[in-house]
């Protein structure tokens, strides 16, 4: 006989249904170690079903302790799970994990102990539970010195995440610049941080573009220094009007408050993914068919 006692210890490891939790039981003589292994044995044929599905809604988060934070992604295939409590606690315990153990690559993280089992088969767990694909998609674990400040700034509840590193010690200068990171999406910091290649590549287009219009050669080298001019101000953090005084750049900003900016990591949400087509309506309709 399997008491309600333990099928409440069974639940609250494995995050399965009370139903399947007193099953697992059952078939394993009240055992919770082999019933949290078989939970994970058909949680696992459940959700490879949904393997090939497209996981591009979800969460970014940003976690921070000490001289350590870490910026997050973990995918569902709808934004109405994204929203489900149980899967914004899944993002909690995966970032404070991977944050505690300071690991840096997505296979040692996924391969993490937490509790009964690894972050991959707490995801398969929950994704056989919730009923959609979910994935962690990727991370990256950043360091400050003691002299350095860590500014982050999530936006629309969660879609996009910036974290950056200020050399200088003003939290309100580093929550600027995140909020400026995540505003304005500036692929690097400064101009010097774009890789030759890209820059003759620009430069090359520019130039042709000029020429076509029939600009003599001496005028065009001026009109192409001030497009990219225009260009660095779009993809280089420093070079960007300040959002918050127009009038002055960042570069200016952080220098006028003693600061540097050293790091810059940008997160929006399903970023170069394909994305699901399907409506929320249609999504019912097609679970009822």
């Amino acid at each position: 006989m399997v008491d309600a006692k333990t099928v409440a210890s069974l639940r609250k490891i494995t995050g399965a249904g009370m139903l399947d939790c007193k099953n697992a039981l059952v078939e394993t003589n009240g055992n919770i170690e082999k019933a949290v292994d078989y939970l994970r044995e058909k949680g696992i044929a459940k959700a490879v079903k949904k393997a090939s599905r497209i996981a591009a809604e979800g969460l970014v988060n940003i976690y921070i302790e000490g001289n350590t934070a870490i910026i997050i992604e973990v995918n569902s295939e709808t934004d109405f799970v994204s929203k489900n409590e149980e899967f914004i606690e899944m993002i909690d315990l995966i970032g404070k994990s991977v944050l505690k153990s300071r690991v840096t690559t997505l296979e040692d993280a996924l391969n993490l102990e937490i509790g009964a089992g690894t972050i991959n088969d707490l995801i398969i767990a929950k994704t056989s539970k919730i009923g959609e694909k979910l994935s962690f998609r990727r991370f990256e674990l950043v360091t400050k010195n003691d002299n350095e400040e860590f500014g982050s700034y999530l936006h629309l509840g969660g879609k996009i995440a910036s974290l950056i590193v200020l050399e200088g010690e003003s939290e309100k200068v580093a929550k600027d610049v995140a909020m400026q990171v995540a505003a304005m999406k500036p692929d690097y910091i400064s101009k010097e941080d774009i890789p030759t290649e890209k820059l003759e590549k620009e430069k090359k287009i520019l130039t042709e573009e000029v020429l076509n219009e029939g600009k003599p050669a001496e005028i065009a080298e001026k009109i192409v220094a001030g497009k990219l001019n225009k260009f660095y101000k779009e993809i280089c953090l420093i070079h960007q009007p300040f959002i918050k005084e127009n009038d002055i750049d960042v570069a200016t900003y952080v220098k006028n408050n003693n600061s540097k900016v050293i790091n810059m990591i940008r997160y929006e949400v399903g970023e170069g993914m394909e994305k699901r087509s399907e409506n929320f309506a249609e999504e019912v309709m097609s679970q009822i068919k």
